[in-house]
């Protein structure tokens, strides 16, 4: 029963990532960064109760539940870089897909970091700023 669980699950597995253009760095380290915000978020909301997504800023299963949807759709917008980068004979746009993603991952960590109370460099909050008034205007 182990062994037909494990090797289903290893062709699962197998067929996602290939799916999204193979195992590498660059997938690797976005379901490293994907991991560590929705961590992150859940100390946020579980410990120091600052949560910008909730009314109390506590844990809330309907705000974790989204958070899980829009990683998925991350996933899915990478399977779409891989399948146009397949079709089109090119290796750049799932790359170019994977970076933004990182670098969106990257700020929600930081965002994050800060409301934890850790001190973040003030070019990093300025940056953040100008990402987001960009982000509320569209």
């Amino acid at each position: 029963m182990k062994a037909t669980l494990c090797t289903a699950l290893g062709i699962m597995g197998g067929a996602i990532c290939a799916a999204l253009g193979g195992w590498d760095q660059s997938l690797q380290a976005l379901i490293i960064f994907m991991a560590v915000d929705y961590i992150s978020g859940l100390v946020v909301a579980g410990v120091f109760h600052a949560s910008p997504k909730s009314e109390t800023g506590a844990l809330e299963s309907r705000a974790g539940w989204k958070g899980l949807v829009r990683k998925g759709m991350t996933l899915l917008i990478v399977l779409i870089g891989a399948q146009l980068d397949a079709l089109l004979g090119l290796t750049y746009i799932r790359d170019a897909v994977i970076i933004a993603f990182i670098a969106n991952e990257l700020i929600s960590i930081i965002e994050n970091a800060g409301l934890m109370g850790i001190p973040l460099p003030e070019i990093l909050k300025q940056a953040i700023e100008i990402l987001q008034n960009k982000s509320d205007k569209k």
